[in-house]
């Protein structure tokens, strides 16, 4: 097409919609600081187009961590769902040098890793992920020595509370009370007998530099951290919550709703920390009742039976735990603030609004 031809054709567009033709004098206007940010390209470490079930906490937790990251980035990624419905052989959905590790070394193949991208003399960051299963249990012993022995990697989990990939069976971030395939809900029990292990609090006790708990519904909120862990020398940890609409038993169409109810009733406080001390967290405007977080989901579905005088005793034990979380990071918000758990809700292209 030659450039008389576009001219015209850019006149007829323009007139198309109400707007006279461009003088050729008349000069163009300078773009707007705010659209600049909205025309540029997001970069996107993992593409779209691989297998995740709809909904999936874990597969958006993963884009904003790799869209904060940036491309200069390695990753080792433990086996599990993340790695399964990423890399379908021969297909991959990462743009970025990864690699597969099993459950139990991610964090000591990411060590390796970021040792020879150091002898090399390059600043490339390396990111170890994955799941709760891979990270609260299998893999914790390398998780422990990479931390301990101070390596440059930012290590992210994915926590979706259960072994989803290989059947939805109990691990030690699963909730108590939660009824998995391992701790089904009947006559014995009313599903998981144990307390969520707090792993924040024993990554915490390496004294690592920065350590944060997230959660996939407040992306802004991931970014900030993402970011800020990538820009921290030293060993780094983000723990995502990251609901499964298969093993939690609901829509995937409220997975961002389930998520953020597990932060507003207090289950899953969202808190920073550095060298082990408390140094952020995110107030609560308004601590939701944990019963409106449990009635969504199926695996907890015999917490509601009013025929059984143990559902009652186990939501109260639930509700505890939620406020002594409250209690213990102080996470009641004292008046409205941008940065609590309705000011965070509210997702701003390109920055803040000022």
């Amino acid at each position: 097409m030659t450039d008389t031809s576009n001219a015209t054709r850019l006149a007829e567009l323009r007139l198309k919609h109400g707007r006279p033709p461009a003088s050729p004098a008349e000069p163009s206007a300078p773009p707007r600081d705010k659209d600049l940010r909205k025309s540029q390209p997001r970069f996107r470490g993992l593409e779209a187009g691989h297998r995740a079930c709809q909904g999936c906490g874990e597969a958006l937790a993963t884009r904003l961590v790799m869209e904060s990251a940036g491309p200069d980035v390695m990753i080792a990624n433990a086996t599990g769902c993340l790695e399964v419905f990423t890399t379908p052989w021969p297909e991959s959905a990462w743009r970025v040098p990864w690699i597969h590790s099993l459950f139990e070394n991610a964090a000591a193949v990411a060590a390796g890793m970021e040792s020879a991208m150091k002898a090399k003399g390059h600043r490339t960051k390396v990111l170890a992920f994955g799941g709760d299963g891979g990270t609260y249990d299998i893999g914790f012993q390398s998780l422990s020595g990479m931390l301990e022995r101070y390596h440059n990697v930012l290590y992210v989990c994915y926590d979706n509370e259960a072994y989803m990939n290989t059947g939805i069976q109990r691990s030690s971030s699963t909730p108590h009370a939660a009824s998995t395939t391992t701790s089904p809900s009947g006559k014995a029990r009313m599903g998981k007998r144990h307390l969520k292990k707090d792993l924040l609090s024993i990554i915490a006790a390496h004294h690592i530099p920065y350590a944060a708990s997230a959660s996939v519904a407040y992306p802004t909120d991931i970014r900030r951290k993402v970011r800020h862990a990538m820009e921290t020398e030293g060993p780094t940890f983000i723990v995502i919550h990251s609901p499964c609409p298969l093993g939690w038993g609901h829509d995937g169409s409220v997975t961002i709703e389930v998520a953020r109810k597990a932060v507003q009733c207090g289950l899953f406080p969202l808190v920073e920390l550095e060298r082990g001390e408390v140094c952020n967290v995110m107030p609560i405007r308004q601590p939701q009742p944990v019963s409106e977080y449990l009635k969504l989901q199926s695996r907890f579905r015999h917490l509601f039976n009013d025929k059984d005088p143990r559902a009652l005793e186990e939501r109260q034990h639930l509700q505890a735990l939620a406020d002594h979380n409250i209690t213990l990071f102080n996470l009641r918000g004292d008046q409205a603030d941008p940065m609590d758990t309705a000011g965070m809700d509210t997702v701003r292209r390109g920055g803040p609004v000022h």
